[in-house]
């Protein structure tokens, strides 16, 4: 079992349930799932970029990664129906807990002057959405690999019911959030 998933299990648990008096432990805030997405725009056309990025986000994220297209063809922006745009990847269970665990102790501290994330980024069901500004802050991914930096998203899914349940979550897994 990963390292994360004990500390959830034998002392968030408890800490919920102290703190927010449940009485069933199935009620108790866990995280579901996490998602990666990245968006290549019109890159996404050339086999060579898309290729490049298929490999970093299933190195980074320890699984292949889903091609997403386009719903409907746009003419101003260029896009045409069907056409490739950008990557996901869903992380659930072991791969999840692994890729938190990673993120929280190697990728966040990476980040210069990092002093915290936004709790401006949480919904009002506690699941929290992060931009990672390059791929390079994994430690999977060398610099001799990389042909352009890329950016993508990560949302952390959770069964909170609102934004506190989420912050409380978060922060005894480990991440750090601002003082707004």
């Amino acid at each position: 079992m990963n390292n994360l998933k004990k500390y959830y299990i034998n002392k968030i648990i408890p800490e919920f349930i102290k703190k927010f008096k449940y009485t069933n432990l199935n009620k108790v805030p866990k995280i579901i799932k996490i998602k990666i997405n990245t968006n290549l725009g019109l890159n996404a056309q050339n086999k060579n970029i898309l290729n490049n990025s298929i490999t970093e986000l299933g190195l980074i994220a320890g699984q292949y990664p889903n091609i997403t297209r386009a719903k409907k063809s746009i003419a101003t922006f260029k896009i045409k129906e069907k056409m490739i745009l950008g990557l996901t990847v869903t992380l659930r269970n072991k791969k999840m807990f692994a890729f938190l665990e990673k993120l929280i102790h190697l990728v966040l501290p990476k980040i210069r002057e990092f002093k915290g994330l936004k709790l401006k980024s949480f919904d009002k069901m506690g699941n929290y959405n992060l931009g990672i500004t390059e791929q390079l802050l994994f430690p999977e991914i060398t610099y001799d690999q990389v042909d352009k930096l890329r950016g993508f998203n990560i949302t952390i899914v959770t069964t909170s019911k609102n934004t506190a349940e989420g912050i409380f979550l978060l922060n005894k897994m480990g991440i750090i959030f601002k003082n707004n």
